[in-house]
């Protein structure tokens, strides 16, 4: 009996039978926003209700890249390779540089601060969009709760911010 069930029957075409189900790691609340940086050999992915942004490689196993991370989520790389991810406790988005600094990219939107952007993209023209729900600020869960300052949107990142669902 397979260690897992395949309730698309569509997924099946895309999945080999051999195929095995390998568990990385464990004890988790939930996870989100996994990137594989094979470069580095390493897959990194936010533990979002613990603050921090997780590291696996095949040599270390589960190890913390980042603590406190702001609630980050919707990780992704742009197209030099740095991180970039979405902070509901700060509200914006954010680059990792080479050096291990934190770059605030965005954070507002025509003078009011975004909700607490989710999800994240790179366009090979090097944009970056994102999702800007409330849920994240809807609770202390997720960073902090707060009144939203804008409707639920889609943003472009390039260089300035614009709203492409207004």
């Amino acid at each position: 009996m397979p260690a897992y069930a395949i309730e698309q029957t569509d997924f099946r075409a895309l999945v080999l039978p051999n195929a095995a189900l390998l568990t990385l790691g464990a004890g988790f609340a939930w996870l989100e926003g996994p990137v594989w940086c094979a470069d580095a050999n390493q897959l990194l992915v936010s533990d979002l209700p613990n603050d921090r942004i997780l590291r696996w490689t095949e040599d270390g196993g589960v190890s913390v890249f980042r603590q406190p991370s702001g609630f980050a989520n919707g990780d992704t790389r742009d197209r030099v390779g740095r991180l970039i991810g979405c902070s509901h406790q700060h509200r914006c988005l954010l680059r990792t540089e080479w050096d291990g600094a934190v770059t605030v990219l965005a954070d507002a939107y025509r003078g009011r601060k975004l909700n607490g952007p989710n999800d994240a993209v790179v366009h090979s023209d090097g944009a970056i969009w994102f999702t800007d729900p409330h849920y994240g600020g809807n609770t202390d869960y997720e960073g902090g709760k707060h009144a939203p300052e804008l409707p639920p949107s889609v943003m472009r990142a390039s260089g300035s911010v614009e709203n492409v669902t207004l």
